[in-house]
């Protein structure tokens, strides 16, 4: 089987490496094409008003001065196009990709890309600030990691869905199982600005990303995640609402 594996959060990142431990247990033909630099929260940016440029870094590991779409395209029309990757993973990111966060994510965005491609495709995530971790439990993802995409492949699913996973912030031996969820929704705002003055004149801003604790319904992925589990999400890409349009339909 060969893999692709790509990220957000840049090639050199704590994540990737994991990822490459996971899919190593997997495979032993396994690529890297991942962005240079960080790519969080590009969602599915494509460079198109800009080159881009792809570096040869080690054996079967490339970056990418680009997203992570862009990376995922890089591979499958330049590296792999004689030999297409059978799967895709893209993370392990530093951060849960849960509710609305998944449409900013750029690690779910690699995934959607590959399905878009026509490979079975996951992203995958580690949770922080649920537990009290004072550090990333990387080796709760690396532990579990190779068992739940086995356990994903076993099971398949459709061509037009990509498999969200989010491992909790534990130890590894504290996580409780795995649940199948659907994506969940906060109850309050996340995003916010530090407006500051500029000292030439003018305003400037840091948006800000505040994280507190809400009260997910049974069933979802913050629920499955806040209760220790580890959450799979099944996500695709058609956001049309189905019982709006067909309200409207009938006026």
């Amino acid at each position: 089987m060969r893999i692709l594996l790509t990220n957000d959060d840049g090639v050199r990142a704590t994540g990737l490496q994991v990822l490459r431990r996971i899919a190593a247990e997997l495979s032993d033909d396994v690529w890297v094409c991942a962005p240079e630099t960080e790519q969080s929260a590009a969602s599915r940016g494509v460079s198109l008003h800009n080159p881009v440029r792809l570096r040869h870094l080690e054996d079967r590991v490339y970056s990418v001065t680009g997203t992570p779409t862009d990376s995922v395209i890089v591979a499958m029309r330049d590296l792999l196009m004689d030999h297409p990757p059978d799967l895709i993973l893209s993370g392990v990111n530093r951060g849960q990709n849960l509710a609305e966060d998944v449409t900013f994510s750029g690690t779910v965005a690699g995934a959607l890309q590959g399905m878009q491609m026509g490979i079975p495709s996951i992203a995958m995530s580690l949770a922080r600030g649920f537990q009290g971790a004072t550090s990333l439990p990387w080796e709760t993802a690396e532990a579990h990691g190779a068992k739940v995409v086995r356990d994903l492949l076993d099971k398949g699913w459709p061509t037009d869905v990509v498999l969200n996973v989010n491992f909790p912030d534990t130890e590894p031996g504290d996580v409780r199982g795995v649940q199948f969820t659907r994506q969940g929704k906060r109850d309050f705002a996340m995003s916010h600005i530090d407006k500051r003055d500029h000292p030439r004149g003018g305003d400037y801003y840091w948006l800000t990303y505040g994280a507190k604790k809400s009260n997910p319904d049974q069933g979802t992925d913050l629920r499955a995640i806040y209760d220790g589990f580890i959450s799979v999400t099944p996500l695709h890409t058609d956001l049309t609402h189905a019982d709006t349009l067909a309200k409207l339909s009938q006026t």
